[in-house]
């Protein structure tokens, strides 16, 4: 019987507020380039007041967010569980995920007094995405947030790692997980940054349990997650924890393990100007490509050209017409 969601996702809701830097800037303000920090809101404010800048890039986002919004753009169909205040930013999230085509537990919920998470993105001349990010009311996201019929009605469920950073969101994950295996939906998860995958490896562990049917990281979150200290190695070790998963390496593409072998994914060479948001899109067009027909190989070279789009523009996001010439191109 056909579901009606292709992936249901759960994860942060944060407005992403990106803006360019230098290096300098980082190395005076104290921030560590490349990872993300969270900070509370006076931290994040002051640093947005330090920057100068002319415009303001201000998107839907949160890492599980951004990949569900791409299923939907290929054509997919996706819901998203996410908490957010009732302000100013909270509307916007839900406008924004609305236009997108995005279903989510805020449709008919009233939502709380507070404050919307935020996340502040710097981009450096490099490409590389360092961002330092207040969760505000997303901090809060727990089983409630949860929406078991929907999850019951998709193909896949999909973890961000964000999430356990939170004990109440190792709660709501670990729920979802459990309502996923007990109807036989696939449960997918992101590793999300090397950082948290250091800082709160346990409770990745208490979430993944036995194992989880997909896992998407890149090459530092595999080796910190597995502690082993090549790429080799910790692939290796990545069969026990997960029946398929996906590795991206940057500039060099991506490899897959099936469950029965390993495929090269090949990358595609463009101009990075930023890298924030392609692990997302590359998590986000596997899961449509695996969901709606493709064969492993295919999704992966699918969501090879999604990424490189990706990073060769400001923005985690592409627009919809992006998304659709890229199917065209793979044909």
């Amino acid at each position: 019987m056909s579901k009606k969601y292709d992936v249901y996702g759960i994860g942060n809701a944060l407005v992403d507020l990106e803006f360019k830097v230098s290096d300098q800037f980082l190395y005076d303000h104290k921030v560590q380039k490349g990872l993300m920090t969270l900070v509370d809101e006076d931290t994040q404010f002051r640093l947005i007041g330090a920057i100068e800048h002319d415009d303001l890039n201000r998107k839907s986002g949160g890492s599980a967010a951004n990949s569900v919004i791409a299923i939907s753009q290929f054509g997919g169909k996706s819901f998203y569980s996410c908490k957010v205040a009732n302000d100013e930013y909270g509307d916007f999230y839900l406008k924004d995920m609305n236009d997108a085509g995005v279903d989510t537990n805020l449709d008919n919920a009233d939502r709380e007094e507070g404050i919307t998470g935020k996340c502040l993105v710097m981009i450096t001349s490099d490409a590389d995405r360092t961002m330092n990010t207040f969760l505000g009311a997303t901090s809060n996201l727990s089983v409630n947030e949860i929406d078991e019929a929907s999850i019951k009605d998709s193909q896949y469920l999909y973890l961000e790692g964000y999430l356990t950073t939170s004990e109440s969101g190792v709660e709501a994950m670990k729920k979802a997980k459990k309502i996923a295996e007990d109807n036989n939906i696939k449960t997918a998860i992101t590793l999300s940054d090397p950082s948290i995958v250091q800082f709160f490896k346990e409770k990745f562990v208490e979430v993944i349990g036995a194992s989880v049917d997909l896992l998407f990281c890149n090459e530092d979150e595999a080796m910190a997650f597995t502690g082993k200290d090549n790429l080799g190695a910790a692939r290796e070790a990545l069969k026990s924890e997960a029946k398929r998963f996906c590795i991206t390496l940057g500039s060099n593409g991506a490899m897959i393990w099936d469950g029965d072998t390993f495929i090269d994914i090949e990358p595609y060479a463009v101009k990075a100007v930023d890298t924030n948001g392609a692990g997302d899109m590359f998590a986000g067009a596997f899961l449509y490509g695996i969901t709606n027909g493709m064969t492993s190989a295919t999704a992966g070279k699918l969501a090879s050209l999604a990424s490189s789009k990706v990073v060769s523009q400001y923005g985690p996001r592409l627009k919809w017409h992006e998304v659709q010439a890229i199917l065209h191109e793979l044909k």
